[in-house]
């Protein structure tokens, strides 16, 4: 099949902010070659895209696509209709229900063009940077997504049918904290001023700080003893 590179290849979903840029590092030590998967779909925080760039450039990923999608026309989310995103929730309010910023089924369309592309790639190997601590809400980002999503990719593929290929979703951080997840990166070198978490950015990507992904994101750097070099490159405290 036609996409191949060199080494042992890996789609890795990179959206551009803490998590994912910290699952691509984790492939990378892994001994996989990343293929990094984005996606623009009609997002509010686009801004992330831009993060995502510099995030695959700077790890040095074997390719980066950015998938072109519009999740605009369905709506339902914060994210991608005219509804405003929550700012200054307590930790109790984020962890009851599923929020307003859930994009219904976002997981699912990502998993299923990552799926389409390994098997055109060759590649085994899946790498997804859901949290099912923080992000207890989304109903896609729990364990037993990730494995029902496993077990029917492997019915979905040619490759699969064959028997030529048996497909792996890896969800490293899916029982980490913030905090571990920020330590981990750290130890592999991860720069986060690179990152785009804010689900409400100003135009340069400044992040608003009172997101529910910001506040996760400080709370995360607050307990691990360091400062976000994002903050400090905006001269935020």
């Amino acid at each position: 099949m036609g996409d191949r590179v060199s080494g042992r290849p890996a789609v890795v979903l990179l959206s551009g902010g803490l998590d994912s840029a910290t699952v691509l590092a984790i492939a990378r030590e892994q001994g996989f070659e990343p293929c990094a998967l984005s996606f623009r779909y009609g997002q509010r925080h686009v801004h992330e895209l831009t993060a995502a760039d510099v995030v695959a450039r700077s790890q040095g990923v074997a390719k980066h696509v950015v998938a072109e999608i519009d999740l605009r026309q369905f709506g339902g989310s914060a994210l991608t209709a005219d509804i405003d995103v929550p700012k200054g929730r307590t930790a109790g309010e984020m962890a009851h229900g599923i929020p307003i910023t859930y994009v219904p089924a976002r997981n699912t369309v990502f998993l299923s063009f990552a799926l389409a592309w390994a098997e055109t790639l060759g590649a085994s190997d899946i790498f997804i940077g859901v949290n099912a601590l923080d992000y207890s809400g989304y109903p896609d980002c729990r364990p037993e997504y990730i494995a029902a999503f496993e077990a029917m990719a492997n019915l979905a593929t040619q490759a699969g049918v064959e028997g030529t290929q048996r497909l792996k979703i890896h969800a490293p951080l899916i029982a980490l904290s913030k905090e571990q997840i920020i330590r981990e990166g750290l130890r592999l070198g991860v720069d986060y001023g690179q990152t785009s978490s804010c689900y409400d950015p100003g135009a340069d990507g400044r992040p608003c700080g009172g997101c529910d992904s910001c506040l996760l994101r400080a709370k995360g750097f607050a307990e691990a003893g360091v400062r976000d070099p994002l903050l400090a490159r905006f001269g935020m405290n």
